[in-house]
């Protein structure tokens, strides 16, 4: 396992191609990038132009074919699948479109899920659930079910477990893609509070005025940074 001292996110020329019956997709085409600890980045792009793949790369949720990727230091690409679990667990916290919060358990219950996976105790899994809650102003929404909530609370449960195990980094994949524009504003600004606080924050979003409100933005188009 390689190690370097270098940027929090680093990408070395990565490429991801799929192989679709008998011709290949490019979709992405020697990415090189760079994101310090701190950043806010909003990726944007059409569809198909590459920014789900590139935040599926940076997630460990996908491997690239080309190239190599160091988060913290660590070369993640050539890992197992098993050690990519480990580190999206304790490093990488996400933020998907459609919630994905399980529909029996209670708001503390559904922040909990990620801890599962670690050796800590019952009091210690109870407070930074706690914590996590206040930083999204839901400590009163702590026992009801996520069918009693509005879309931007769901939203806010799903950030806070995505926070509730420190992560290195906060990935956001259309956060307000199905909240009203009332709603997705005020989920921009609980992000854009979590940056301020120190967080890493890479988001994709279709949208270029919420992008624009990112501290830098990266346009893909055919697999490439513009």
């Amino acid at each position: 396992m390689g190690e370097i001292a270098s940027a929090l996110v680093q990408l070395d020329t990565v490429s991801k191609i799929y192989e679709m019956g008998r011709s290949d997709v490019v979709a992405l085409d020697g990415v090189s990038l760079k994101i310090n600890t701190g950043e806010y980045i909003a990726i944007t792009g059409t569809s198909g132009s590459g920014k789900s793949t590139l935040l599926q790369i940076i997630g460990c949720l996908d491997t690239p074919n080309i190239g190599s990727y160091f988060l913290n230091g660590t070369r993640v690409d050539e890992l197992s699948d098993t050690a990519l679990s480990c580190v999206r667990n304790q490093q990488i916290g996400f933020v998907f479109q459609a919630f994905h919060l399980m529909p029996q358990l209670n708001v503390c219950e559904n922040i909990e899920l990620p801890l599962l996976y670690r050796k800590l105790s019952g009091q210690q899994r109870d407070l930074k659930v706690k914590e996590a809650l206040a930083k999204v102003g839901l400590s009163k929404r702590a026992l009801h079910k996520p069918h009693e909530l509005s879309g931007g609370e769901r939203q806010r449960v799903a950030i806070a477990r995505a926070l509730v195990g420190s992560p290195s980094l906060l990935l956001a994949d259309e956060p307000t893609g199905n909240l009203d524009h009332k709603t997705g504003d005020e989920i921009m600004k609980t992000i854009e509070s979590l940056n301020k606080e120190g967080v890493t924050v890479v988001m994709v979003t279709h949208d270029l005025e919420k992008a624009k409100r990112a501290g830098r933005l990266i346009e893909m188009k055919d697999g490439k940074m513009r």
